[in-house]
């Protein structure tokens, strides 16, 4: 199904939010237990930016999520069986997209954004972005994600969907000057991510980040 065309305009706050290590027991819970962040709520996606090309079949009209040549983004997993699932991990993988996308245009309003998230999930990637651009520094390289599960809370309008972060070709490079800031492979090149993806309630397939987990140094995704 086509998704809708996105309203144009409000411009979006930053707020400030943590990386939140959440290693240990718990994170192997059972399908049957209570996915965190399950309630979360959703919101309409609003843009204060305009797409700069025709977006693909499965983004929502209007948004774009396109990086620059030397920026390369890997989604090295297998799609799952369930639709919504499915789903789920596809707009994972643009919230990721366009956090730097946003990185690139060098703003948090960017329509991506407003589209891919929600809530906390928001504040985390106006935060990335923000970060970034205060900093006066981009990325580039290529970062790979893989090793991805996922799994639905019994509403079925939450999914939560996991992956490893290899970033270890993936270096900052400062704006201004171009310089790229290399540094020996290490575990701190490795981060364990938990994405909970709520379905925005226009049945028009659109899944939002509500909430993110980040373990960094995680000696399982090396």
């Amino acid at each position: 199904m086509k998704r809708r065309t996105l309203p144009a305009a409000a411009a979006l706050a930053a707020t400030a939010l943590l990386l939140t290590a959440c290693g240990g027991g718990d994170d192997k819970a059972s399908d049957n237990d209570k996915i965190t962040g399950a309630d979360q709520g959703t919101k309409t996606p609003t843009a204060s930016a305009s797409a700069s090309g025709a977006p693909a079949a499965d983004k929502p009209d209007g948004v774009d999520v396109s990086l620059p040549k030397d920026m390369d983004l890997v989604f090295d997993w297998d799609k799952p069986k369930d639709k919504n699932e499915a789903a789920a991990m596809a707009d994972a993988a643009n919230y990721v997209r366009a956090i730097y996308h946003g990185v690139y245009k060098r703003t948090a309003k960017v329509a991506a954004v407003a589209a891919y998230s929600t809530g906390d999930g928001l504040s985390y990637a106006q935060t990335q972005i923000n970060d970034r651009v205060d900093g006066d520094w981009t990325a580039v390289g290529t970062r790979r994600h893989y090793q991805a599960t996922t799994r639905s809370a019994a509403n079925g309008n939450t999914v939560e969907v996991d992956f490893c972060v290899d970033s270890s070709k993936f270096y900052g490079k400062e704006v201004k000057t171009g310089k790229v800031l290399k540094s020996e492979p290490s575990i701190a090149d490795y981060d364990y991510f938990k994405i909970i993806m709520v379905k925005l309630p226009t049945g028009e397939g659109l899944w939002q980040a509500s909430k993110v987990f980040v373990e960094t140094k995680a000696e399982k995704c090396r």
